[in-house]
């Protein structure tokens, strides 16, 4: 059974990319144990912005009277130098660093560079938060840890290359390694989901921006409940050696979705949703003006032959996972993009 941290005056673990949505998540879980952390991210304003909230979260300090305490580190993913200062005195690291996604063939360069200098500094555990990405397009109704890595994108080519530095390492003895892979997930104020412009536009009142096709049973995670998957795991040795995916609360279409969120903002239970459906051919014309959209080309797979996980091995290690229903995580995504759109106004008005 995982044992919990006991409360320390100093952080050993360090959240590497800790300013997006997941990383609020495993902060929000941490600190409700009374775990200390280190929030590692590019610039310390935007890291300040991300914890500010936090009454726990302190620049560069931690006192032990507080329940918990995080520092907030920065660093230059391109300076060797400044991710070893970062890393310096932990013990372990949850890495959850993004780049564009015109980018991802920095994914296995930049997991090089922070297994090298996590060695250096002598951590000694590393917890990768993944996609479904490496497994390419699914061979089976649902896809547990064996089914083959084959990525056929190149996305999903460079995080399988990602996974393979990390893994590779945690053979040799360099660092003990584990790797928690999600499918799409969405939540409160989360911006980077298929889903994100449905709660906005139904809180604004337009028409929303979905890529389709829309009527597939898709499996989307909650963020807020990977926060306290991740800190079990943390807690839990035998997690390490290993990789594990994490499902949703079973499977929704993006059109059912929708039709929830846009009966909430609109308090009528048949209130029909508006959409605005990109196909392939659409994002393929759509990518020859935006660099972004024409990247979502290759992707596409993924919303024509949805990647559905199995988390049966995670659950028994660690034991029944918490996970919000669609119904409750949609109504109260739905409220914070009300909120937002709310105060967007006020701020306009004023």
């Amino acid at each position: 059974m995982p044992v919990p941290f006991a409360s320390q005056a100093s952080p050993r673990i360090g959240l590497v990319g800790a300013t997006g949505s997941i990383g609020a998540s495993i902060a929000a879980a941490l600190g409700d144990a009374g775990t200390p952390f280190a929030a590692i991210g590019r610039s310390l304003a935007g890291l300040t912005r991300a914890f500010a909230a936090q009454p726990e979260a302190t620049l560069r300090t931690c006192d032990p009277e507080l329940r918990s305490c995080s520092e907030l580190r920065t660093w230059n993913p391109d300076d060797p130098a400044t991710i070893r200062g970062a890393f310096r005195g932990l013990d372990t690291l949850v890495y959850m660093v993004g780049v564009p996604y015109d980018a991802f063939h920095l994914h296995p360069q930049l997991m090089a560079r922070t297994v090298e200098a996590a060695a250096a500094e002598g951590v000694s555990r590393l917890l990768l938060i993944g996609t479904a990405y490496p497994f390419g397009r699914p061979q089976a109704a649902l896809v547990d840890e064996s089914h083959p890595r084959t990525p056929h994108t190149f996305k999903g080519q460079m995080r399988k290359a990602q996974e393979d530095v990390l893994m590779e390492a945690d053979a040799a003895g360099v660092i003990r390694a584990t790797i928690l892979r999600l499918p799409d997930f969405y939540g409160p104020g989360v911006e980077r989901s298929f889903l994100a412009d449905i709660f906005a536009a139904a809180a604004e009142g337009r028409r929303a921006k979905v890529v389709g096709p829309i009527d597939r049973p898709h499996q989307f995670v909650f963020v807020p409940d990977v926060g306290p998957v991740v800190r079990t795991l943390l807690a839990t040795d035998a997690a390490f050696g290993r990789t594990f995916n994490l499902g949703g609360a079973g499977t929704i279409s993006v059109r059912e979705v929708a039709e929830r969120a846009f009966a909430l903002a609109n308090a009528r239970p048949n209130a029909k949703p508006r959409l605005m459906v990109a196909n392939k051919t659409m994002l393929r014309l759509a990518g020859l003006f935006d660099p972004v959209m024409r990247e979502l080309v290759e992707m596409n797979y993924l919303m024509t032959t949805p990647v559905i996980m199995d988390d049966t091995a995670l659950e028994a290690l660690i034991g029944a996972v918490a996970k919000t229903s669609y119904a409750d995580g949609i109504a109260r995504t739905m409220a914070a993009a009300t909120a937002a759109a709310l105060a967007a106004r006020s701020r306009h008005a004023a």
